[in-house]
């Protein structure tokens, strides 16, 4: 048998590290600290950008919030400009019945003294319900309705100027429109007593009064 040679192993080569790698040692301390505060510094500079969309946010939300009090103050001094400007005929309208409830009664009455003052010959007349009342075009109420009534009346006259008289007479008492009015003259003993003439017509008192639906009492 031949003798078993034994052959000698191969020693591994080992390379030498890079300079960077082998010395890399000496500034793990360094890099360390420069990665930590680079860290840092990004998220500071991640807060200051979170801190500043978030200022600019307040910001805006105050400049809407001062143009909105500014809106406010504005409408505000328009209001008591109206109102010193307006007061006067509001009152003015008040007294002539045509702001509140509607009054009936007052109608009646001046109608009795009216009659009795002017000397007028009788008249009827007839009231209907009150309604909503409708004008063309587009007019400003704020937190009232305008309502009309309205009321027939037939007059027996002496002449015209009776039912012009009395018409302005009426004027004093509310506010209302003349919706149609004829006058014709009557036959001898048609009428009242020294009656000459007849008028009917249609009159529509009007009322501003507060609206249900604003659930808003006059003053």
């Amino acid at each position: 048998m031949e003798a078993l040679s034994s052959r000698p192993t191969a020693t591994p080569v080992r390379l030498p590290l890079p300079y960077w790698l082998r010395d890399f040692a000496l500034i793990r301390a360094a890099v360390t600290t420069f990665v930590i505060t680079g860290a840092i510094g990004c998220a500071c500079v991640a807060a200051s950008y979170l801190e500043l969309d978030q200022s600019r946010r307040d910001e805006q939300q105050a400049r809407g919030q001062r143009d909105a009090a500014r809106a406010r103050f504005l409408y505000a001094e328009s209001e008591k400009q109206e109102i010193r400007v307006y007061q006067p005929l509001f009152v003015e309208l008040r007294q002539r019945h045509f702001v509140g409830a509607e009054n009936r009664l007052d109608w009646v009455d001046a109608i009795r003294q009216i009659q009795e003052r002017r000397r007028l010959l009788p008249l009827t007349y007839e009231v209907e319900p009150q309604q909503p009342y409708r004008i063309e075009g587009r007019l400003a109420t704020g937190d009232y309705q305008l309502r009309g009534s309205r009321m027939s009346i037939h007059m027996d006259l002496l002449h015209e100027l009776d039912l012009f008289n009395f018409l302005g007479d009426l004027r004093q008492h509310g506010v209302f429109t003349v919706q149609e009015c004829s006058i014709r003259r009557v036959a001898s003993g048609a009428g009242a007593p020294g009656a000459n003439l007849s008028a009917d017509c249609v009159l529509n008192w009007l009322t501003l009064t507060p609206d249900p639906r604003r659930g808003r009492v006059a003053r």
